[in-house]
């Protein structure tokens, strides 16, 4: 029989000599250390990526084990940080003295990418080690071969910038200024990395002094007594929640877009998951080997994928490492969720990791309804680097961009619009102006985008688009870190997919381009304009299910056009006056063209392939037909069908969506 949460807050601190109340201010005066280190590097950090909230905190123990981590940390340096903490002791186990820090951005060493450079600063009292506080910032820039250090050509690390295993920085008190600036020096804007290194130290400080005034408030003992019971007390809560579901194992595959290497084809990544009493093991076996590009992710990554994906669903449980004792994972070796060193693996954020993550939301969907939530947008990043020319001295610049999308439809209401991807819920969006004041870069256009969510009884949240000119710039390349251009982001329980993501340099000139979504060291000039859409978040429910108040709520909102209204919902409406906000439903019209959707919506997932994209070229079928109705993915740099990857993005929307059709 599993605790209430009542019996297991009544619980804290058996066996420590902690009482519950005790145990609660000493655990949150936990967090409030983690959120203070946080706040410390928002205020003193120098890249515009890191004051955008792309960084997080932890405290850890003298194991390495996290005992917390902060309110607003990104859902990627989830379930990491313990693994960076633990690197350090294997690699300086006996060596470590007061006054040292460590770096490191290893991914093979339990690392996300090498972008994610952490910053560990051992604790001591009275010459014992107590405990790690870590700070954890994306560097703008790492080195390699492309500015921003995501290099899509990259097999291996070696071109996507330095490799920093655990790593002392400081020597009982002293900065090794030699040691950083050998390593700085292999990056752009070295007084930015550094600017950056100080910042993530100093918050790591702060977190030392609020962890000094908790143990003189509490004593010693009873601050390590809190250590481990707050580990064990998650544990109790996480394996009493997984305790009163069913046991039983669910299966799902997600994909990666392609293998550059490989052409036409979705890279599977499947994931079973199984719920053996109080226990979940994720197995991810069968996931396709690495692929020839930076898309991989390595261990630590796919941990905490996993680990994100499952917390998702059990927002009242703290995090810690209590909470890892309950998820078990297995990871095929030299596979896409599993990369060895030295294989490519920046990209994992808006390949494998997402992927895992949505798979997860998918399975836990099935088993916690009232919880669940379609498929939503991928991550992706924009990066322009180059030469600064709007001053007398040139100076180099990184403009370095993500954007909000649309999250997926959910058990009773629609996906939220414009928002962080699920990579990151802590991230801001970047303000155009701070943008346009570091870099010659002007935002011309950021709006949120009709018709891009994917249609559903509950829609999906709408994404973005947005566009911008170089302005004074020289030598100047721009790359793009995305995915999702042909894994189409899917809907469930009936639901239909959203809008395919891409970049276009110069659209609507001579010179259109479309660039996809993956790319790297594209040539840029000054008067260069380009644009690219996030997509929105996959539809929970059969469209038709949709009330017509609702979508015409949606097109009154410009969220849905009068013509997918029809398309998508079967739901007819008339512009009275638009300018009025004056629209109509037609019932009439509208109960036919149910009617004609429902009869013909089967037959339309195995029409010809070849016929549906002759129909697109000659204007008879737009990109959204031929995604939602007929499921064939194009590749818009030439405007064909896929047959491989449109067979399998049709078996994956028969099982996500046809199955659900009455």
């Amino acid at each position: 029989m599993s605790l209430s949460n009542k019996q297991l807050i009544d619980q804290s601190g058996v066996g420590t000599g902690l009482d519950p109340v005790t145990f609660e201010v000493i655990k949150n005066g936990f967090v409030n250390l983690v959120d203070q280190m946080a706040e410390q590097i928002l205020r003193t950090c120098y890249s515009f990526v890191i004051y955008n909230r792309d960084f997080s905190c932890a405290l850890c123990d003298a194991e390495g084990n996290t005992v917390m981590q902060g309110t607003q940390d990104i859902s990627v340096h989830v379930g990491t940080l313990h693994l960076t903490a633990k690197a350090v002791l294997e690699d300086f186990e006996g060596d470590i003295h007061p006054g040292d820090v460590f770096l490191v951005n290893d991914p093979y060493r339990g690392g996300t990418h090498f972008n994610d450079t952490r910053v560990l600063l051992p604790v001591f009292h009275e010459d014992k080690l107590i405990a790690f506080m870590q700070t954890n910032g994306h560097w703008a820039d790492m080195g390699g071969s492309t500015p921003g250090s995501f290099d899509i050509n990259a097999k291996e690390h070696f071109g996507e910038g330095v490799r920093i295993p655990p790593l002392r920085i400081y020597s009982k008190g002293t900065f090794l200024k030699d040691v950083v600036n050998v390593l700085v020096s292999n990056m752009r804007v070295p007084e930015e990395r550094v600017g950056d290194l100080r910042a993530q130290v100093e918050a790591a400080k702060v977190g030392e002094r609020q962890l000094f005034a908790i143990i003189e408030k509490y004593g010693i003992d009873t601050t390590l007594s809190a250590f481990a019971e707050v580990q064990n007390y998650v544990e109790r809560l996480a394996r009493a929640k997984v305790a009163a579901l069913p046991n039983g194992t669910w299966e799902t595959v997600d994909y990666i877009d392609m293998d550059p290497e490989a052409g036409d084809g979705l890279i599977p990544i499947r994931v079973k998951m199984t719920i053996t009493d109080d226990e979940i093991l994720y197995d991810l076996s069968g996931s396709h080997s690495y692929i020839g590009c930076f898309l991989n992710a390595g261990f630590g990554a796919s941990l905490s994928a996993a680990y994100s994906g499952t917390k998702t669903f059990f927002p009242e449980i703290p995090l810690n490492s209590g909470f890892y004792r309950v998820v078990k994972i297995e990871l095929p070796e030299n596979s896409v969720v599993n990369a060895p060193a030295p294989i490519a693996v920046t990209g994992f954020c808006s390949g494998a990791y997402e992927k895992i993550m949505s798979a997860c939301f998918e399975l836990w969907s099935n088993i916690m309804p009232e919880r669940a939530i379609a498929c939503s947008f991928n991550l992706e990043y924009l990066l322009i680097g180059g030469w600064d020319q709007r001053q007398e001295q040139d100076k180099y610049f990184m403009w370095y961009d993500w954007m909000a999308g649309g999250h997926g439809g959910r058990y009773d209401r629609d996906g939220v619009n414009a928002t962080s991807p699920t990579f990151g819920l802590g991230l801001s969006v970047q303000p155009c102006e701070g943008q346009e004041r570091l870099s010659p870069v002007v935002t011309m256009k950021h709006e949120i985008i009709t018709d891009s969510a994917g249609p559903g009884k509950y829609r999906g949240g709408c994404g973005v688009e947005k566009g911008g000119t170089l302005t004074n710039v020289k030598n100047t390349v721009m790359s793009y870190c995305c995915d999702r251009s042909r894994s189409i982001t899917w809907g469930i329980f009936g639901g239909l997919p959203s809008s395919p993501h891409g970049a276009w340099l110069n659209p609507g000139k001579e010179d259109e381009r479309y660039l996809g979504a993956i790319f790297s060291n594209v040539k840029v000039q000054q008067g260069d304009s380009f644009v690219r859409p996030s997509a929105g978040g996959g539809g929970l429910g059969d469209p038709l299910e949709r009330s017509p108040e609702a979508v015409l709520e949606d097109v009154i909102d410009e969220y849905v056009s009068i013509e997918r209204a029809k398309k998508d919902y079967g739901v007819v409406i008339k512009e009275i006056d638009k300018d009025l906000d004056l629209f109509e439903i037609d019932l009439e019209a509208t109960e036919q063209a149910r009617s004609y959707i429902r009869n013909n919506r089967k037959q339309w997932l195995e029409e010809n392939i070849q016929s549906v994209e002759d129909k697109y070229a000659n204007g008879e079928l737009d990109s959204l037909d031929v995604i939602r109705q007929y499921g064939v993915i194009i590749d818009y740099a030439t405007n064909k069908a896929l047959p491989e990857s449109t067979k399998q993005f049709r078996e994956s929307m028969k099982t996500r969506t046809l199955a659900y059709w009455k």
